[in-house]
């Protein structure tokens, strides 16, 4: 028997009961900062958490965390938070090969408010006795590809604004007995990968520079590359000769003139809730958001963030102009979910200046 489709309007329709100022989440950290105090660098990772509560009057989510290096890794509650409720972000980080006083900053974006907080960790590593030259090696090019050192393989950009270029570079040496040839092939037209020299005599250091160039891509919002290490011209498709860029594209809005903002797109958010409510297992259904520009130049739709597989959200229109209203439509399929209560949430990001980053989150129970 096939699966109907089952289209639900009512339901989803967004009554303007309050004002969009009033329905508005808000995230408030216990604390912001943490120092680890003195660490051993050969101690292991060292972790913190930051918890924080919803004080605001709907749900929370948070869109991502960023961390200024590879170094620090951060994790999060990655449910819809709702008002009064509280959920954490776990921050870890990796003192082997980083002896000496460290600063590292942790960008959380989410839809409240405050869109974006910052956190940081400090601390200082007491180094490790280096009784050896090898262990010096693997102290300080803790990540090995074949023979070849790496500092990190993990490039952190952090917020890349459109249109600029943003570069990182990783340290890297060779641990081996012999002449190793580096060479990064195959990477995204956005990407530019230099290794420096391209020829690595043993003990001999070098750069990998890695840069990313947003004009010569179409992304907005999180970005996630892998590139792979070649040696000797022997390649190797697998996580351990892969280097995952991480990034973030981003508008600067802080350039534009008086008359730029009073002409800016405004997107009207009547709520940032969809309330499917019961589901049969195994059905689709379908509902619809309206986005309405109230402002004068048009409003784009940049992109839409859902990590959901069992929703998808299409745009009929990727441009809306000012006074005009276009349809957003979202599909649950519940083929592969559990009976069960669901909250989840996708992200549409806009060029609106004040809002540019708008979360929805679905909920509903398949039965």
């Amino acid at each position: 028997m096939s699966r109907k489709i089952t289209i639900i309007s009512a339901v989803l329709l967004f009554v303007f009961a309050v004002g969009v100022s009033a329905q508005q989440a808000k995230i408030t950290f216990t604390k912001k900062t943490h120092d680890f105090g003195k660490i051993n660098e050969d101690g292991g990772k060292v972790s913190t958490v930051f918890e924080f509560t919803n004080t605001g009057n709907v749900p929370l989510v948070i869109q991502r965390v960023n961390a200024s290096c590879g170094c620090t890794t951060p994790d999060w509650t990655r449910t819809p938070v709702e008002p009064g409720q509280t959920g954490n972000i776990t921050v870890t980080y990796n003192p082997l090969g980083r002896p000496g006083a460290f600063t590292k900053s942790i960008h959380v974006f989410s839809n409240a408010k405050n869109e974006m907080e910052s956190l940081s960790i400090k601390g200082n590593v007491t180094p490790k006795k280096r009784s050896s030259d090898a262990v010096n090696k693997s102290n300080n090019y803790p990540v090995n590809m074949g023979g070849l050192g790496l500092n990190s393989k993990t490039v952190q950009l952090g917020n890349i604004t459109k249109g600029t270029l943003q570069t990182r570079d990783i340290s890297i040496k060779n641990n081996s007995k012999s002449l190793l040839a580096v060479s990064v092939p195959n990477v995204p037209t956005s990407i530019d990968v230099k290794v420096t020299p391209t020829t690595l005599q043993p003990d001999q250091s070098g750069l990998i520079r890695i840069s990313y160039d947003s004009k010569k891509s179409t992304e907005w919002g999180p970005i996630k590359e892998d590139v792979y290490v070649v040696l000797n011209g022997k390649k190797n498709i697998s996580d351990n000769y892969k280097i995952t860029i991480l990034g973030d594209v981003v508008e600067d809005f802080s350039k534009l003139s008086s008359t730029e903002k009073r002409l800016a797109p405004i997107m009207e958010i009547k709520s940032p809730n969809l309330h499917f409510g019961n589901i049969k297992k195994g059905s689709k259904v379908r509902g619809k958001i309206n986005v309405k520009n109230v402002g004068t130049n048009p409003l784009e739709i940049r992109r839409i963030i859902n990590n959901n597989s069992d929703i998808t959200v299409h745009p009929r229109r990727m441009t809306v102009k000012g006074g005009k209203t276009e349809k957003l439509q979202v599909y649950i399929d519940t083929k592969y979910l559990p009976k069960g209560g669901y909250k989840k949430s996708f992200s549409v990001q806009t060029n609106d200046p004040d809002r540019s980053v708008v979360v929805y989150v679905v909920d509903f129970n398949v039965i």
